[in-house]
């Protein structure tokens, strides 16, 4: 009986020893799991860091904008063309073949051999098809292709027999007679001026310096300096002003394609012509405007610029990042006094602080981004205040991504410089 007793008080403590051991290895198992976590956790942020923000939106712009739909868009967009153009200006920043190689693949989607554009339509004669074309011209200029150049003079063509206004100015699309949007000075006329600069269609400034002057005089408020959404020359819209043919708000977006369409133009205009000092003077009013009507406290801007604070308004990200790309961009370029720089800072930083976000893999991501506004159509939009706040606010638009990627690499060119200048100044002392 004892013998048993000391056999089983053996077995118990083995036991026991056994069970503890099993626990410790339990402990140490979890332990290492938490640590590999960690550590790829680590890892992520790290790599996530050491990129430049224009690259973590570039690698969210290529990977995550139309995963949808097989990782391309359905139809030739407009939107699609801004996108491609940021991920042009980080392949510019970085020589990385991984971007040139998105672009291509891109636009090979939808151009074919004989220069012909998949799910293009001239007769349609909308403006916004036109941008896209400025992929084509780089692409153009980076491989010699001609179905690039074929391509994208078939977009000329379009401007050659677009609808225009009695003064001059085409009409934002077939489907809206006799109006000119804001947007719509973005879609057409850089690419028109690029095409100009590098086929020596030398005519065509006149025609380009045109549709910015006819714009301005038919939609910009003299008291605050504010340019309205749209306008018609028909004064028939229900939108319209029945007096001056305007749309009765400001959309921060439209104003923003409208600066960014300034300086993107400029890039291609001539130095001597007469019409270059108007442009950049139109600019610097619209400058005016935007420094005046951004937001102190968040260094934003508003979806309805003129109403900040009012029921319902919001902080809207697209417009921001085009505002601070148009104004860098115009200080750098000696279209626009210095201190302009601060609005544009300020603004940048606003951004990153208010609609950057990253989620929990350290993706970037970027928020407060409307996905539309627009005039007319059907259902019918009538350029109301509770119009333009009723459209969804969406994370990773593409038109957001896209001026993103514009303002980002801007704001890193100024950074470097100011770095540039800041060793040169130490060298001096």
């Amino acid at each position: 009986s004892s013998m048993q007793c000391r056999s089983y008080s053996r077995k118990g403590a083995k036991n026991a020893k056994t069970q503890r051991r099993s626990s410790a290895s339990l402990r140490l198992s979890v332990l290492c799991a938490f640590a590999c976590k960690f550590l790829l956790a680590v890892t992520l942020v790290s790599s996530v860091s050491a990129q430049s923000l224009s690259q973590q939106a570039a690698a969210t712009a290529m990977t995550a904008l139309w995963r949808d739909s097989g990782g391309y868009p359905s139809r030739w967009t407009y939107d699609h063309g801004l996108v491609l153009k940021g991920i042009e200006r980080v392949y510019l920043a970085t020589e990385d073949q991984q971007y040139l190689d998105f672009i291509q693949r891109s636009m090979d989607h939808f151009v074919n051999d004989d220069g012909s554009i998949r799910t293009y339509k001239i007769d349609e004669y909308n403006i916004d098809n036109i941008n896209p074309g400025r992929n084509l011209l780089f692409l153009y200029k980076k491989t010699g292709q001609e179905k690039y150049r074929k391509a994208a003079a078939l977009l000329r063509e379009q401007l050659k027999t677009h609808p225009r206004t009695s003064e001059g100015g085409f009409w934002h699309k077939k489907i809206y007679p006799s109006q000119m949007w804001l947007d719509g000075l973005f879609m057409g006329e850089p690419f028109y001026a690029e095409y100009a600069a590098t086929f020596k269609e030398d005519a065509a400034f006149d025609d380009i310096a045109k549709q910015f002057i006819l714009m301005e005089r038919h939609s910009r408020d003299n008291k605050t300096g504010l340019l309205y959404h749209g306008w018609d020359e028909s004064k028939q819209q229900r939108w319209a002003n029945p007096i001056t043919g305007r749309s009765p708000n400001f959309w921060g977006r439209a104003m923003g394609w409208y600066a960014m369409a300034l300086v993107e133009t400029l890039d291609y205009f001539p130095q001597k012509h007469p019409k270059r000092g108007e442009l950049i003077a139109i600019l610097k009013r619209l400058a005016d405007a935007t420094a005046k009507y951004q937001d102190a406290r968040s260094g934003l801007w508003w979806q309805v610029l003129d109403k900040g604070g009012a029921k319902g308004n919001y902080l809207e990200s697209s417009a921001a990042c085009m505002f601070v790309y148009a104004l860098a961009k115009g200080v750098r370029n000696g279209y626009l006094p210095a201190s302009y720089m601060k609005t544009a800072n300020d603004g940048y930083r606003g951004i990153q602080k208010e609609f950057v976000k990253y989620d929990a893999t350290g993706h970037f991501n970027l928020a407060g981004t409307v996905s539309v506004a627009g005039l007319g159509g059907n259902p019918y939009r009538d350029g109301s205040y509770e119009y333009y706040l009723s459209e969804k606010v969406v994370t990773n638009d593409p038109k957001g991504i896209g001026a993103f990627l514009l303002a980002a690499t801007e704001m890193e060119i100024a950074a470097k410089t100011n770095r540039v200048r800041g060793r040169r100044s130490e060298a001096l002392q």
